[in-house]
């Protein structure tokens, strides 16, 4: 048995940034950072964008950090390889080799998996999910060789995936349940001129239409829908949400049914167990209640707080204003603040047919989202700053 003095599990985002958190605060501490995948952590929202369409573009070129950092830090790294038992109470970890590892401390940062719609056909050949770079890579090389392309699901990566594809010159059909795209989180106005914006640039909509079912033998041939069509697909993408990997620590203490439950330290209740990224179910102390969120900013805030506090020679508070954003076409959408629900009204101001406006969200009185379309960045901050100062 080897002994480390950190053991981070996921070598994603946030497994990259906990490594960075502790070596800012521990120079000499043993690490072993362990993932899955064969590659180095990377940085996955480009993998809907710029890397689906660019052809030059490789993996190498989405690395969180230079290869020669996790050398020159003294990380050891272990790829292409699981956990495959967690002993909490001794703090062993059981790789699948075979080989446990004993550690003082660990972070859990296992991310997320695509979510597969409870219907026949799923694991038919030429339906794809978008997560890993190799999901990318062979819905790359696949979207060379058919002439259509099926998009299953109404949020943030379905849509931008369309829209990217479609700016790579493929015929896209985007399938949706809902009547307007975005329509649960954009105001009504707004989700019905984006719509309108998605068929003018060429991408065909089944609005109001859901997947009941895949027909074919091993190979997609058909996708039956809900309200009884059929018709011939050759290639899906189905990009209808995420579920947080939480099979290591099922039915532990580590495990809820949405995520791992941790504090504002990001540390779980089995003191020196440590968890960041899309797994952190944490108390939001800005908006209230508990919650986890699996986008980019979180996981590269949440990985370099857990690090530095695995040290035990800082003592920081996870705390977020949360972000994210979206490319589609020549529309840049970012997203500030809970959207967890619908807002009770919205103010928009801007011109939507110049592509250029701000959407604000209120419960009541208080402002608790914001939506920019092709802003300047710092207005980034002045937004974070009006979310945060109308919560008190």
């Amino acid at each position: 048995m080897i002994s480390r003095d950190y053991l981070i599990i996921g070598a994603g985002l946030a497994g990259a940034r906990a490594c960075e958190g502790i070596r800012a605060h521990d120079k000499k501490g043993t690490i072993t950072l362990i993932g899955r995948e064969a590659f180095e952590p990377y940085h996955r929202p480009p993998l809907s964008t710029e890397f689906l369409k660019n052809p030059k573009l490789d993996g190498a070129s989405l690395a969180c950090l230079d290869p020669a950092w996790y050398v020159k830090n003294s990380i050891e790294l272990r790829l292409d390889v699981s956990v495959t038992q967690l002993n909490i109470e001794r703090h062993i970890a059981v790789l699948a080799t075979g080989q446990p590892i004993e550690f003082r401390k660990a972070c859990l940062a296992t991310g997320s998996r695509p979510r597969r719609p409870p219907v026949a056909g799923v694991t038919l050949g030429n339906i794809f999910y978008l997560r890993t770079l190799r999901d990318a890579m062979a819905i790359k090389e696949m979207g060379g060789l058919t002439k259509e392309i099926v998009i299953i699901g109404g949020g943030l990566l379905a849509v931008e995936v369309a829209a990217t594809l479609r700016e790579a010159k493929m015929k896209v059909i985007l399938m949706n349940r809902n009547q307007w795209i975005w329509q649960k989180r954009l105001d009504p106005e707004t989700a019905q001129w984006l719509t309108h914006y998605f068929t003018e640039k060429g991408v065909g909509l089944m609005m109001q239409e859901d997947v009941n079912g895949f027909e074919g033998k091993t190979v997609l041939k058909n996708i039956q829908t809900k309200s009884g069509n059929r018709f011939p697909a050759a290639m899906v993408i189905v990009a209808v949400g995420a579920e947080p990997n939480i099979e290591l620590v099922q039915n532990t203490p580590l495990s809820s049914p949405n995520g791992t439950p941790v504090n504002e330290y990001l540390e779980t209740d089995e003191k020196g167990i440590y968890a960041a990224g899309d797994i952190a179910l944490f108390p939001d102390k800005i908006f209230g209640s508990v919650r986890r969120i699996d986008h980019w900013e979180s996981a590269f805030e949440q990985g370099a707080v857990a690090g530095a506090n695995m040290t035990g020679k800082k003592r920081i508070k996870f705390e977020i204003i949360p972000y994210f954003s979206s490319q589609l076409f020549d529309l840049k959408f970012e997203f500030f603040g809970d959207f967890r629900f619908p807002p009770g009204r919205s103010e928009v101001v801007g011109d939507r047919t110049k592509k250029k406006f701000v959407i604000r969200n209120f419960q009541g009185a208080r402002l608790t989202g914001m939506i920019h379309c092709n802003q300047e960045p710092e207005a980034g901050k002045l937004a974070r700053a009006e979310i945060r100062a109308s919560q008190k």
